[in-house]
Formats: C-alpha cells, sequence, structure tokens
C-alpha cells in the first residue's frame, strides 16, 4: 500500500482518472533498471503483469480494477466519484507524499509524472474545440500540480509545456483572465531557468502577445510581439520558419488596428520566406496567401485579394483535401469576396 499511496500522492487534490496512473506506470517501469523494482520490489512484480499491453487492454483494465477494489477502495484510501475517478482524501494524501520524500529516488518518480502530465499538454491544439477541452478537463488539475509543485522535476525542454497547455485550455474556453497567469509564469519559468536569450522565451512572448491581441490589448502585445521576432532572428537567423509565424503574426497584429501600411510589408516578408523555406505549394504558403489577401479584402482592394485567395485554395485542395478546415476558411473567405464584387 505503500507503493500505491506514494505514487498518488503526486497527484492533485482532485479526481484522477486511472489512465493517468497507468502511464505513469508505464514510463515508470520503462525506464533504466526500472525504478519500482528498485524501489519496490513487490510492487514491481504486482504491476508488471497488470499495466495494460497492446495485445490484452481490456484484461488489464479488469486486473487494473480488481487491484483498485482489494488494495485502495476496501481500505478506504481512496474514494471512487460518480464519473469512475479517483479521489484521495487530503490528509492520506499529505501522509504518502511525506513518505515518498524519504524515498532515496522519489526524483525519477516525480520525473515521470511530470512526463504523463507534458504529454496530457500536448495533447491540446492552439485552438481546441469543446470536446477536446471537455476531454482534457479531468487532467488539469494535475497538469497544474506539474507546472507549479513538481516544476523542478520537469526537463528543460517539457518546462514550458504545462503551462501551454493550461494556458490553451482557458484560452479555449474565452476565461482570458484565467489563462494569463499561466502564460506569464510561463514566461517567468523560462527566462529564470533556461535564460533571457533562449527558444522557449520567444515562444513564451509570443503566446503572452496572441493572449493579449485576441482580448484587444494591442499596446500590450505588440512590444511582446516584437521581442520575440527579435529573439527568433538573433536565435535562429532570419531565414527560419519561426521568423515567418512571428512576421505573420505581428502582421495580423497591425491588420486587426487598421494599420495596413505597416502589416503588409510584414505579411509579405512572411509569404515569402514560407515559399523559400517549403516550396511554393507547402500549406503554411497558402495560409500565407490567404493573409495576405484578407489584408487586400479589408482596404476594399478586391482585385489584388481574389488570384491570392485562388492561389491559396489551389494549394490548399491540393495538399490538404477538400474537406481541410483551412481549406473551407479560404474558401469561405474567397466566396465572401466575391459576393462583395
Amino acid at each position: 500500500m505503500n507503493a500505491y499511496g506514494c505514487l498518488l500522492s503526486l497527484f492533485a487534490l482532485a479526481p484522477i482518472k486511472w489512465t493517468l496512473v497507468e502511464t505513469c506506470l508505464s514510463i515508470t517501469n520503462s525506464t533504466q533498471d526500472s525504478i519500482l523494482q528498485r524501489w519496490f520490489p513487490t510492487f514491481s512484480r504486482l504491476i508488471s503483469p497488470l499495466i495494460p499491453s497492446k495485445n490484452n487492454k481490456s484484461q488489464g483494465v479488469r486486473d487494473w480494477e480488481d487491484v483498485i477494489e482489494d488494495s485502495l477502495l476496501g481500505l478506504n484510501l481512496i474514494r471512487e466519484t460518480e464519473e469512475g475517478d479517483y479521489q484521495f482524501h487530503q490528509l492520506v494524501r499529505k501522509y504518502f507524499r511525506s513518505k515518498l520524500e524519504q524515498m532515496p529516488e522519489a526524483g525519477k518518480l516525480k520525473q515521470s509524472f511530470c512526463k504523463v502530465m507534458v504529454l496530457e499538454a500536448q495533447s491540446l491544439p492552439q485552438s481546441p474545440t469543446k470536446e477536446q477541452v471537455d476531454g482534457i478537463a479531468p487532467s488539469i488539475p494535475h497538469v497544474a500540480e506539474a507546472a507549479t509543485e513538481l516544476q523542478q522535476w520537469l526537463e528543460d525542454e517539457d518546462l514550458t509545456w504545462p503551462f501551454i497547455g493550461l494556458g490553451r485550455f482557458y484560452e479555449g474556453q474565452g476565461f482570458y483572465k484565467l489563462a494569463e497567469p499561466w502564460l506569464k509564469q510561463c514566461l517567468e519559468a523560462s527566462q529564470n531557468r533556461l535564460g533571457e536569450n533562449h527558444p522557449s522565451v520567444a515562444t513564451s512572448l509570443n503566446n503572452l502577445a496572441g493572449l493579449y491581441k485576441d482580448q484587444g490589448r494591442y499596446s500590450e502585445a505588440e512590444p511582446l510581439y516584437q521581442q520575440a521576432l527579435d529573439l527568433w532572428k538573433q536565435l535562429l537567423g532570419e531565414n527560419h520558419p519561426s521568423v515567418a509565424t512571428s512576421l505573420n503574426n505581428l502582421a495580423g497584429l497591425y491588420k486587426d488596428q487598421g494599420r495596413y501600411s505597416e502589416a503588409e510589408p510584414l505579411y509579405q516578408q512572411a509569404l515569402d520566406l514560407w515559399k523559400q523555406l517549403l516550396g511554393e505549394n507547402h500549406p503554411s504558403v497558402a495560409t500565407s496567401l490567404n493573409n495576405l489577401a484578407g489584408l487586400y479584402k479589408d482596404q476594399g482592394r478586391y482585385s489584388e485579394a481574389e488570384p491570392l485567395y485562388r492561389q491559396a485554395l489551389k494549394i490548399a485542395v491540393q495538399q490538404l483535401g477538400e474537406n481541410h478546415p483551412n481549406t473551407q476558411t479560404i474558401s469561405r473567405n474567397l466566396s465572401t469576396l466575391l459576393d462583395k464584387g
């Protein structure tokens, strides 16, 4: 029971989906020399055959349920929620967390937990659907645990991901005030651990700027976008995809403010860079053409916008298919333009 409790004490004081625990165990048991075998020989022998395999997942799930019922629920260490998740009592969690801290290699288990939370955060796209938001919602308190209490156990390359996932979760629902502190912490954590001149800092600046832009806080977004662009150029050179993306973002900010003369050269630079880096028929080129066409449309320059929309649509259909969301967006934009004409 000590082993079970120590593992579960890493999770936040919130309902726990057992699939997250299984993933933690799978990662932990696959590490060199098997951490659990060195810590908990009896526990490792118990759980090893119970971790669901690709060929026997349903049986593994049933076995896990038996272990939960006999070893955890049976001793009232955790309770089962109406949704079928599991919840630790606060005092029980505190007790097992103190036991965990006495383990000689507790850090390895914390790293495994953090890796699972990073994977959860990475599963949420930049503009999540309601279904995707609802799907990850039960994991959010545990992702937040990795970002805060267990931040030091995140690997450098994973440091920003819990914060990014939390920001996307709240921003995707329009909860900007809840997203902002996570994106600010992301920037601060990146700067503190990785230094001011690091790609993760540029990404963090860009993400925070995007949040401000979505709220119409343009004066706060602009310097952050500019810092991100300058940093990308400094770190990666003038000819890099991240520079093209950053140019596009700054141009979009100017466009939203009606600063068309400032937006146009940036959109054009981004387009030229995408073509240079990825070729004439890449989906990113289609997106860039669509953006420049939208700028022309907003100025009433319809004769200049139409051929760009048509080029963008041709590339999108060819590379992504007619039913892809990006293709459909470009198609709608072209239809709207033609209706105006």
